[in-house]
């Protein structure tokens, strides 16, 4: 490869660190062109798959400003850059890797840090963005329900207890007026 060639990988792999939200690095011996190429098509639109000589990898990390990965770059390396969701391209690899066993996930980078294997599968076990966010909005829904609830409540029982006065009123009839007392005869003057 050409020292312009290398150059401009370099600069192709430092904008793709740059643009992802997350980069998961495996290894990938053993798999087969069309092994990578069905991996490709699981990632599909949430990552991109490359794969590139581990001294230009490190170059271009070095040159993203991307750090504590370069332990990773031994050995046949490539690259998911991660372009959506992280925990989409997380469960594509972990599926994929749990079906080829010649794919074996190193780590990662995401949010500035250097990620374990570990942490990619718990990123890998999460469940997606959406679904996420429908529980918390149905969380919220039900404490907000619960809350016009408690408020209504005192308006609601002062209805029912007019409502209820109202019908015993109804009930008892209507009142007879009650009697005047009887006015007491005036003591005759004293003249």
């Amino acid at each position: 490869m050409a020292r312009a060639d290398k150059a401009t990988a370099v600069a192709d792999i430092a904008e793709q660190f740059k643009a992802s939200t997350a980069t998961v690095i495996t290894e990938y011996r053993g798999l087969t062109v069309a092994n990578l190429a069905e991996l490709r098509r699981s990632l599909g639109d949430s990552a991109t798959y490359a794969v590139a000589k581990n001294t230009l990898i490190k170059r271009a990390a070095s040159e993203a400003g991307v750090e504590g990965l370069d332990e990773l770059f031994a050995g046949p390396t490539a690259i998911a850059f991660v372009n959506g969701e992280p925990v989409d391209a997380a469960k594509a690899l972990k599926t994929f890797a749990r079906e080829h066993k010649a794919l074996v996930i190193k780590g990662g980078y995401m949010d500035g840090h250097a990620l374990t294997v570990a942490e990619v599968e718990r990123i890998a076990d999460l469940e997606s963005r959406e679904v996420l966010l429908a529980k918390l909005a149905g969380a919220m829904k039900g404490n907000l329900a619960k809350a016009a609830g408690l408020f209504n409540a005192p308006a609601s029982q002062v209805a029912r207890l007019a409502a209820a006065l109202q019908e015993k009123r109804a009930a008892e009839g209507p009142a007879a007026p009650a009697e005047a007392p009887a006015a007491e005869p005036e003591p005759a003057a004293a003249e």
